[in-house]
């Protein structure tokens, strides 16, 4: 059993902004991946898929964007291109196909057991992703129909002939929803709970406005329900040259069915809520308050001058309606689950986890000495699973290793409902 200071248990951002800030603080310290570096942004996402941040915000500790195109928006293979220029930078020590098997408490610090070796550190950080989630109706489906979750699609001609229902109405599901549509598939989209927002707004890229009126670094304290603020469902929008903007009524409008969320499969039958006009006020809603937001910070920083004039944008206005439906009568072949992503914890023996499965923490520190939890939404800061959030957790991460060095007994206080 190999000694060390720090394991860090996943190379990807949050990893690597985690062993940025342990390098400079001297801390020895290894990064395991099960795989490669930045191994989901290698295998799990479609061809055509661009980050839905600009260019400008993709910023890691003692690293940031330094091409010509500031506003543009990586790709996959780009982002891990960069990835990989960041570890070379500062020696990240990643040792890669090292997929940690256990993870369990000893006298003063923790047993990290790998598929290769394994190691006892003072402390561990869990920077691992999550894994894809499909909900239960996909095994009552008949097995003729073609099931794919967002992390295994990669473009429309990796899909049988025919209709396809888009399960999930966030990013990954409208946009690959508008993908099969201009490639000519006839698509139902179920939607549930949705972010919408505007690629563009008075001018600026949206993303922008947020950084501005502090919506990204507002912090878990100051929301109400911690856990419905986690699992807040990401906007609807898309990266890259596209000056369209993306969103239920653009599909509406390229022949897209739009439904209530599904909510039940029996072998080729479906039937849907009739939820979709609550979900479409819900959203239409939040979009308002945070675009009267926006409009006060430029009334109150006197940009009325520098920005466009408010457009009026165009509410949701969905013509089709649909309860059930017979996929093989309809024609549709493909469901595709855009369903979102849940973190599992089969190796991990210390009992930090909730009701639900999830790690409980406050600023990415546990209950348990030592052990740590990084890159999840909203950990402490709303922007804390962006790639640009990842910064400000690792610093705190570092620093309370650093506070604790020497003593077991540091512990964070966790807040209620926390």
């Amino acid at each position: 059993m190999r000694k060390i200071d720090t394991v860090v248990i996943g190379a990807g951002h949050a990893g690597l902004a985690t062993s940025r800030r342990l390098t400079d603080a001297g801390r020895d310290h290894v990064v395991l991946d099960r795989a490669r570096l930045g191994e989901s942004w290698r295998s799990s996402r479609w061809d055509s898929l661009r980050l839905l941040t600009p260019n400008w915000m993709t910023r890691l500790p003692g690293w940031r964007y330094r091409g010509d195109d500031s506003e543009g928006f990586m790709t996959a293979p780009e982002l891990t291109g960069y990835l990989d220029a960041y570890a070379r930078s500062f020696g990240a020590p990643v040792q890669s196909w090292t997929a940690a098997t256990d993870v369990a408490p000893l006298a003063d610090g923790y047993r990290v057991t790998t598929t290769q070796d394994s190691w006892l550190a003072r402390n561990v950080v869990m920077a691992t992703g999550a894994r894809a989630h499909v909900p239960g109706h996909s095994a009552r489906l008949d097995p003729a129909v073609w099931q794919i979750h967002t992390s295994r699609y990669r473009n429309p001609d990796q899909l049988p002939d025919g209709g396809v229902l888009v399960v999930g109405a966030s990013a990954s599901g409208v946009q690959i929803a508008a993908e099969l549509r201009e490639a000519g598939r006839d698509i139902v989209l179920a939607v549930g709970a949705h972010t919408r927002m505007p690629r563009r707004y008075r001018g600026m890229d949206i993303m922008w406005w947020l950084e501005q009126i502090g919506a990204f670094g507002r912090t878990i304290d100051q929301v109400r329900d911690p856990r419905s603020a986690r699992r807040e469902p990401s906007m609807q929008l898309r990266g890259g040259a596209s000056a369209h903007e993306l969103n239920l009524a653009t599909l509406n409008e390229a022949g897209v069915v739009i439904t209530g969320r599904l909510t039940h499969a029996d072998g080729h039958r479906v039937r849907f809520g009739d939820d979709l006009p609550v979900t479409l006020a819900a959203a239409e809603s939040r979009l308002e308050r945070t675009l009267a937001e926006i409009d006060r910070f430029v009334d109150a920083a006197g940009l009325q001058g520098e920005v466009l004039p408010r457009p009026r944008l165009r509410p949701v206005a969905v013509t089709s309606r649909l309860d059930a439906a017979d996929l093989r009568a309809a024609g549709i072949s493909t469901v595709v689950w855009a369903t979102g992503f849940r973190h599992h914890y089969p190796w991990l023996r210390v009992p930090v986890l909730d009701r639900h499965g999830d790690v409980r923490q406050y600023r990415g520190m546990t209950s348990a000495p030592g052990l740590y939890v990084i890159g999840q939404r909203f950990l402490h800061r709303r922007d804390s699973s962006f790639i640009d959030g990842a910064r400000h957790d690792a610093r705190a991460i570092a620093e309370h290793i650093e506070a604790s060095d020497g003593s077991r007994r540091v512990r964070p206080l966790l807040p209620e409902g926390v």
